[in-house]
């Protein structure tokens, strides 16, 4: 009987080491696919020196900008110039999707706008246009419609409350930032920002989802070239504060705009044009976006 007992015993003991096993191993595959998941076209992550994103998949030595994110950073969407013949190019709209653990590159469309997702992860807006998410994918390209129907939008990012920030491009190479918000479920008449940020030539704004900085780009004196990406921070009062150059890790004599920061808030993303005055050379760069908090008044 004693004998009996101790083999029932030990094959209880045997059954429990078992599961235990199967436990971690279980543990060790969703730990692997989480680090799958959170790799990002399989970059190493860069540090305070901004770095060409995705060599030879999205950087090349040809054009590309206006890169963003998806909110669960699956999708990547950006824009890119490519050689019809040698006298001819076209723009195109393309897309990296994390499908079946790996990333795969699609062509959306030639191109419809500047692409940013909305926090919800529900609208792309595209400037004056938009497409909706729906079960299968993306709706038709939508027109935002009044009051913005008349505007020369170049780009338009939106807060978690809805809040519109865009850009107005004018034939004189000339543009101010204005932002319009959603009240009773419309958009309201857009305003322009303060002189903070408008100085005649302040483009492509980024509104940060919970609307505590916005980031955009400015040619301006005491600048460091053609075009430098700043940032403003929103004041106690409501007010926007003073914008503050990014600075020469960011800047350079080149034309540098179009950043936005990663739905994670890791990284920052922006354009730097690379070729010469032409910009038949523009790359998409990253960079660690704790630059942000650094700048970030104490207080």
């Amino acid at each position: 009987m004693r004998n009996y007992d101790f083999i029932i015993l030990l094959l209880v003991f045997t059954l429990f080491l078992n599961a235990c096993n199967n436990k971690k191993e279980t543990s060790k595959e969703v730990d692997s696919e989480t680090i799958v998941l959170n790799d990002i076209l399989g970059q190493e992550p860069p540090g305070v020196v901004p770095e060409a994103f995705a060599p030879s998949l999205v950087t090349t030595p040809g054009w590309e900008s206006s890169g963003v994110f998806t909110p669960d950073m699956k999708e990547f969407y950006f824009i890119r110039e490519v050689k019809i013949d040698q006298e001819n190019s076209k723009q195109e709209f393309v897309v990296f999707k994390y499908t079946d653990n790996q990333w795969q590159e699609t062509v959306v469309s030639d191109r419809v706008g500047r692409p940013y997702i909305a926090p919800d992860g529900k609208t792309m807006h595209l400037g004056r246009r938009f497409k909706e998410r729906t079960q299968t994918g993306w709706s038709d390209v939508k027109d935002l419609g009044m009051p913005f129907d008349s505007l020369s939008i170049m780009r338009l990012t939106a807060s978690a409350k809805g809040t519109y920030f865009f850009d107005e491009f004018k034939r004189d190479f000339t543009g101010d930032i204005r932002y319009s918000r959603l009240v009773d479920g419309k958009h309201e008449e857009p305003k322009l920002l303060n002189k903070n940020i408008n100085s005649g030539k302040s483009f492509h704004p980024f509104i940060a989802p919970d609307e505590s900085y916005l980031i955009f780009d400015s040619k301006r004196e005491g600048g460091y070239g053609n075009s430098d990406i700043y940032i403003s921070f929103k004041q106690q009062d409501g007010s926007w504060g003073d914008s503050i150059n990014l600075g020469d890790k960011i800047n350079t004599e080149a034309w540098e705009a179009a950043a936005s920061v990663t739905p994670d808030d890791k990284y920052l993303f922006f354009n730097r044009n690379i070729g010469s005055d032409k910009y038949e050379n523009v790359d998409i760069y990253w960079v660690d976006a704790k630059i942000i908090e650094d700048l970030r008044p104490k207080n």
